[in-house]
């Protein structure tokens, strides 16, 4: 069984906007940073943002930057990722993360983040 879910994908428009949430389940989130990554087909796993375990800092890719906005609430342990202005380069499969320590490193890298969830589909299309 998953210990996080991601929920929130789908279709929509250029221009549109979607919010994506992460959940664990079976252990808590707080103590340790968290991270969305995407993977569009045929490319490598991308690191988009990256947020704190307090969330008093956030770290995001320069190619989202202004467009997407990370946020967490420890005590539901969840986290959100609402992603506005969309582009068809958005289209991927999201995927949120849990990081091995409680801050973010200027480059948001898959190694760094120990637990998975199983991603969901974002497709940017008119």
């Amino acid at each position: 069984q998953s210990q996080l879910v991601e929920s929130g994908g789908g279709l929509v428009q250029p221009g549109g906007s979607l919010r994506l949430s992460c959940t664990a389940s079976r252990f808590t989130l707080a103590s340790y940073a968290i991270g969305w990554f995407r993977q569009a087909p045929g490319k490598e796993r991308e690191g988009v943002v990256c947020i704190s375990h307090g969330g008093g800092n956030t770290i995001y890719a320069d190619s989202v930057k202004g467009r997407f906005t990370i946020s967490r609430d420890n005590a539901k342990n969840t986290a959100s990722l609402q992603m506005n202005s969309l582009k068809p380069e958005d289209t991927a499969v999201y995927y949120c993360a849990v990081g091995a320590g409680y801050g973010c490193e200027r480059t948001i890298v898959p190694s760094a983040y120990n637990y998975w969830g199983q991603g969901t589909q974002v497709t940017v299309s008119s």
